[in-house]
């Protein structure tokens, strides 16, 4: 590929602009990446030689990042199927009291999405909780619906989900230095969610006696003790962290230990499985894991894709020169990217996973520090990935009975939660730091 003259950017920019509006349409996403890398290809003066080549060369280059993400399904599994997830949310809600509701539910939702489940499944775990103790203190759904969004969103940019996974090997990054680094930015985000949603407590439809009554019909007898739910994620955190504390701390012994999360991920999880005493459902439970992986596994082919023809093409070399003639500073490429390619998807895992892909090497180019990159992307896949195009949206609106309506009234107190965490990692990472 690199013995051959460039695509034209506008080619590159073409396929990028197509796959986002055959997504826009409800054309499947990995077919709609795939479509437009080699339309943009043929628009920007492939040969036919030169497509096979981009789409090898790009699909190759994320195999990194599939192995990891199908990974971290193991842990991601063991945590939903078990009801290891949910007996942690229970017992944050518990020990705060519902006079602290809106607080436990954000810190709920926050926690068990930081532990490797999925956000849209984390908000589906927390929310017959929160019809309960919203139905029992008054509480409206738009606040509790805000609160828990807000809180998996905190979580989400702390977790080793695939969209963590992608901004950190988008900047050739160990996963445990990207969830550090997204730690004070989260913490900025559950501020600004409780406090927004405690605003909002009064406004907007209530909960009713009967959609109350739903967390009391679940059977919860056989979920794990909060002791042995918390084995496998406690593992998983400490592993990953062990270099990067040993790196702050100057400790030579913990900065020579280099673990990944290829496997740590699947040994906190099978750990956890045991310390539960149910090693007989390690092949239920991480086949789950797996098949609730699959579909970003496959979108993240198809993100291979449009980056091999941003590699082919120019269009870097020409949006760096773009920025410079501005004079905008060009570490604000990295939010705006995360921003723009989560809206066009409506997915944060989906946006990062493009954004790092295609405008990741003019990131680098400006000379912002990979950390940074990474953190400002991922951030910036926080603010409006929860539009109406996405699965996200729907899958929240149904686990509070809102109507579309009532759904979409959300979308601007969700981005600013998003916003502020995205402003916090610009400032932090961009000017201070």
């Amino acid at each position: 590929m690199h013995a051959i003259a460039p695509l034209s950017w506008y080619g590159a920019l073409s396929g990028l602009l197509i796959a986002i509006a055959l997504i826009l349409k409800k054309v499947n996403p990995v077919y709609s990446l795939f479509l437009g890398a080699i339309i943009g290809a043929l628009i920007g003066g492939g040969s036919p030689e030169q497509i096979i080549s981009l789409l090898t060369s790009g699909t190759q280059s994320v195999m990194g990042t599939v192995i990891r993400v199908l990974a971290a399904g193991v842990l991601a599994g063991m945590m939903m199927e078990s009801g290891a997830a949910e007996t942690i949310a229970q017992t944050i809600v518990k020990k705060l009291g519902n006079g602290k509701a809106i607080l436990a539910l954000t810190l709920a939702t926050m926690i068990i999405t930081a532990v490797g489940v999925f956000i849209p499944v984390a908000v589906l775990i927390v929310a017959p909780i929160a019809l309960s103790v919203g139905h029992q203190m008054g509480i409206s759904k738009t606040a509790l619906l805000l609160a828990l969004s807000g809180g998996g969103k905190a979580g989400n940019i702390i977790s080793p989900n695939p969209n963590t996974i992608a901004a950190a090997n988008g900047f050739h990054l160990p996963l445990s230095n990207v969830m550090i680094a997204g730690f004070i930015p989260a913490l900025c985000g559950l501020i600004v969610t409780v406090f927004v949603a405690s605003l909002l407590k009064n406004k907007g439809i209530r909960v009713t006696p009967e959609e109350a009554a739903v967390v009391n019909i679940r059977d919860t007898k056989n979920y794990p003790t909060l002791g042995k739910s918390v084995v496998a994620p406690a593992i998983a955190i400490v592993l990953l962290m062990l270099n990067p504390l040993g790196a702050i701390f100057h400790i030579d012994a913990l900065t020579a230990i280099k673990l990944d999360a290829m496997y740590v991920l699947p040994i906190a999880g099978i750990i956890g499985l045991v310390a539960m005493g149910k090693t007989n459902k390690i092949i239920a439970f991480t086949s789950s894991g797996l098949e609730k992986m699959t579909a970003t596994v496959l979108i993240l082919i198809g993100a291979g894709a449009i980056a091999g023809l941003i590699a082919a093409s120019d269009l870097s070399a020409q949006v760096v020169h773009l920025i410079s003639s501005l004079g905008i500073s060009g570490m604000f490429l990295a939010p705006i990217s995360g921003i723009l390619m989560a809206a066009a998807t409506a997915s944060t895992s989906t946006g990062v996973i493009l954004a790092t892909g295609t405008f990741g090497h003019t990131i680098s180019a400006t000379g912002l520090a990979p950390v940074a990159s990474a953190v400002m992307v991922h951030t910036g896949a926080t603010v409006i990935d929860q539009l109406p195009q996405g699965n996200y949206f729907h899958v929240t609106a149904q686990s509070m009975n809102m109507t579309i309506e009532q759904r979409m009234g959300l979308i601007v107190y969700e981005a600013i939660v998003g916003g502020t965490m995205t402003i916090v990692a610009t400032m932090l990472y961009g000017f201070i730091l």
